[in-house]
């Protein structure tokens, strides 16, 4: 089993800049590929990055260049720090890991006001 936290979230103005935590705990050494997705209202939850456990990343369109995924191995944590935020970046975010199986956090909230 392994159990992801995420911290970070909160409220931003347009072009503000936030940074995402997701902390793993349990059975974490079997832990390959994260990622984080977003989720927002009426709309279907979305990949938007994943780093592997060497540090290849893959970003979404939207996000690329604007989102930095990252990850300390030492410390199993994963990062999103997220620059230039829109109003349509608002959502649940949530971070996954992948081991036995996919494993997801409880997720935070994101809100871009004007």
């Amino acid at each position: 089993q392994v159990q992801l936290v995420e911290s970070g979230g909160g409220l931003v103005q347009a072009g503000g800049s936030l940074r995402l935590s997701c902390a793993a705990s349990g059975n974490r050494f079997r832990i390959s590929t994260m990622g984080w997705y977003r989720q927002a209202p009426g709309k279907q939850r979305e990949l938007l990055a994943t780093i592997t456990p060497g540090g290849s990343t893959n970003y979404e369109e939207s996000v690329k260049g604007r989102f930095t995924i990252s990850r300390n191995n030492r410390e199993n944590t994963m990062y999103l720090e997220m620059n230039s935020l829109k109003l349509e970046d608002t959502a649940v975010y949530y971070c996954n890991a992948k081991a036995a199986y996919f494993y997801w956090g409880q997720g935070t909230q994101v809100t871009v006001t004007p």
